[in-house]
């Protein structure tokens, strides 16, 4: 079975670096510029979606009008009320420094959800679309891939270490991985 996670192309918010989680947004101009075609997978491979707007159009930039699934559990975390909001904003902020300090991945910001939460949710859903044992290419956001590869190998990397640049991502295949760069190309490691 070969896995394909790809980060969604760049938005407005991750130019501005802005906290987006649940913030429906398109791609920015530039991050629709930056995305090139990729090789058709093999007939069988399923496509799936967040279901989020930036997840949806980087995948038919990337692929064409092809038929895809929605799973929202592979949404990003909920940064509830830092939602949309950035460093300089939030710095003096006491519920921002509180969710700051500490285990990050235990914290969760006001109205919104943790770390651990996230990767319960992305880590059930992974399971059921890698149950069937079919190939699939998984168009989702930087902290579900970060979460997903972090618990696939757990190499002394914490989450935030795996995260891919908007418009790459990893290949999963016979238990290794192989990073892929914005452009869609394969690196080495």
């Amino acid at each position: 079975m070969k896995i394909v996670l790809l980060r969604h192309g760049l938005t407005e918010a991750n130019e501005k670096h802005l906290y987006c989680g649940s913030t429906d947004l398109p791609l920015s101009p530039a991050g629709r510029a930056a995305l090139r075609r990729l090789e058709m997978p093999a007939p069988g491979t399923r496509f799936i979606s967040s279901g989020m707007r930036r997840c949806n159009e980087t995948l038919e930039a990337l692929f064409g009008a092809v038929a895809y699934e929605t799973e929202p559990d592979f949404r990003e975390i909920d940064f509830g009320d830092f939602e949309m909001k950035d460093y300089e904003t939030l710095r003096n902020d006491s519920a921002y420094r509180a969710w700051l300090a500490g285990d990050n991945e235990k914290n969760t910001p006001p109205h919104g959800e943790s770390g651990k939460e996230m990767t319960r949710r992305v880590l059930a859903a992974f399971a059921r679309v890698t149950e069937d044992g079919r190939d699939a290419v998984i168009v989702t956001h930087g902290g579900v891939i970060a979460a997903i590869m972090a618990y696939l190998f757990p190499e002394g990397k914490s989450r935030y270490e795996w995260q891919s640049p908007n418009g790459g991502g990893y290949v999963i295949e016979n238990g290794e991985y192989t990073p892929i760069s914005p452009c869609g190309s394969v690196k080495s490691r």
